[in-house]
């Protein structure tokens, strides 16, 4: 088990994200005997996959949506495939944004590299 402390530094994020994961039920962790929050693999597991949808632009309601469908169970099991595979296409589609303002630097920096050459 880990403090919320450990789990902060563990993962990179700060113990006030963590807190505020709690209060929007998004994670739930185990209180000790001295109410302390306690933390175990499958929540530092999950916690991983909730920092990636974040990381990844899902918004924060969403990520709230989709940790109560499956606090609910596995009765919700297509609602939340629908939901990953909604925010999968939303992904590609910024994928697809960034390849192409990647392109348009590439032939910006050449052609500042071949004005320099002359």
């Amino acid at each position: 088990m880990f403090t919320i402390g450990e789990v902060a530094e563990k993962l990179g994020i700060s113990t006030h994200t963590l807190r505020y994961y709690e209060k929007e039920n998004i994670i739930i962790p185990v209180r000790d005997a001295s109410g302390d929050r306690r933390y175990d693999d499958s929540h530092l597991k999950w916690l991983q996959f909730v920092i990636k949808l974040k990381e990844t632009q899902m918004p924060i309601a969403q990520i709230k949506r989709y940790a109560s469908l499956v606090l609910e169970g596995e009765h919700t099991t297509q609602e939340r495939l629908n939901l990953l595979e909604e925010h999968r296409n939303s992904i590609k589609q910024q994928i697809g944004t960034l390849q192409a303002a990647d392109e348009m630097l590439e032939h910006k920096i050449t052609a500042y590299k071949v004005f320099m050459t002359k």
